[in-house]
């Protein structure tokens, strides 16, 4: 393998790293998850639950519990497999968050069975489906961030003002990649085909071949992201751009640059980076030539995504994000940051802005 694609995979998971959209402003440092309570997440549903049907969603709240602790917990209190067990997305664990979870109707008579300390089951309504991963609109975040330095304030609405009229750039957060981004190594060796799927443990082949190629292409995308913010092109409508219709998620390519980037500055519009796989809508012109040229420094070919050609598919993701219901106040050396993001958005790519140094592992 090049050594410059060696030293793309020891740089691809560390997200500290990145380049910011407010490099301009100094962060204000300060840490977060002190307390659960500094760390408030409350997932927005997609639908409400129907009242009728063979799946019980629970409204549940958790504190200082991990998402897949809960999913466990609630599988083995209940006797059930924990394949009857749906959720739409998996919570933080240093954290209170709420957010609904299915099982079989046949529990109901139990659910007290599954609260705890740290576990409450606040509504409990039947429904016709499961519910499955991606099932929400979004979550809604409260945080504070504490041992903030001096002058916070100024800077916090420096950097409040900047993403609100620019949005802050949609990278994949750092518990995508896996400890020390072993997920990532193990996805980048089976997409260049250095590894196979069969010297993964069988009792674990499922699970890590999603997680590691899904890895390696949210790697991919924040490589693509990187260098467009770096290139001073993040907010510049490319040719061959891909862009999504903010309304109805809608994608085309760009033929005529002044006229999109009128409906991006109004925004109608956001350009899209790769989550590269076969079936993916492939850039051209010059934003083709920025994700081919990704694809090169790190010695992989669009090709090599056929190997799996069901689990690295392939999409666009907006390479931008604006949260939604969005304040910023300071009180000492303490930030409180409420905001929405969309699902499948990373509170962790809007706190590092603020803060600039190392902000754990608060996943949305």
């Amino acid at each position: 393998m090049p050594a410059e694609s060696l030293d793309h995979d020891n740089q691809a998971g560390d997200f500290d790293s990145l380049p910011y959209l407010t490099a301009e402003v100094p962060g204000f440092g300060g840490t977060i998850k002190d307390q659960p309570e500094d760390f408030v997440v409350e997932e927005l549903a997609a639908y409400e639950p129907s009242g009728e049907g063979e799946h019980l969603f629970l409204w549940v709240q958790k504190r200082d519990v991990s998402g897949e602790g809960l999913l466990r917990h609630v599988s083995r209190r209940l006797a059930i497999s924990s394949g009857d067990v749906g959720a739409a997305g998996v919570k933080d664990r240093r954290a209170i968050t709420t957010q609904w979870i299915s099982v079989p109707a046949r529990c109901e008579a139990v659910i007290g069975e599954i609260e705890t300390d740290r576990i409450r089951v606040l509504r409990a309504a039947r429904h016709r489906n499961k519910l499955r991963t991606g099932h929400l609109r979004g979550n809604r975040f409260s945080i504070r961030v504490r041992d903030v330095t001096p002058g916070a304030a100024e800077r916090a609405d420096a950097i409040a003002g900047t993403i609100s009229r620019l949005g802050f750039p949609n990278y994949f957060g750092p518990q995508r990649f896996g400890h020390d981004q072993q997920t990532l190594r193990l996805g980048l060796d089976l997409i260049r085909g250095n590894r196979s799927p069969r010297s993964i443990p069988p009792a674990r082949r499922r699970f890590l071949l999603r997680m590691s190629l899904s890895a390696a292409q949210s790697a991919l995308f924040n490589a693509v992201l990187a260098r467009r913010i770096s290139d001073g092109l993040l907010h510049r409508v490319l040719s061959g751009d891909v862009m999504q219709v903010v309304a109805s998620g809608g994608l085309f390519v760009v033929f005529d640059p002044a006229i999109e980037q009128q409906r991006f500055d109004a925004r109608e519009t956001v350009p899209t980076g790769p989550m590269f796989g076969p079936k993916m809508f492939v850039a051209g012109g010059q934003a083709g030539e920025v994700d081919a040229a990704v694809l090169a420094a790190w010695n992989i070919q669009a090709a090599d995504f056929d190997r799996f050609p069901r689990l690295t598919s392939g999409t666009r993701r907006p390479l931008l994000a604006w949260p939604a219901a969005f304040h910023v106040s300071v009180d000492a050396d303490i930030v409180q940051i409420d905001f929405e993001l969309s699902s499948g958005t990373y509170a962790t790519s809007l706190l590092r802005e603020f803060m600039k140094a190392p902000t754990g592992d608060g996943s949305a």
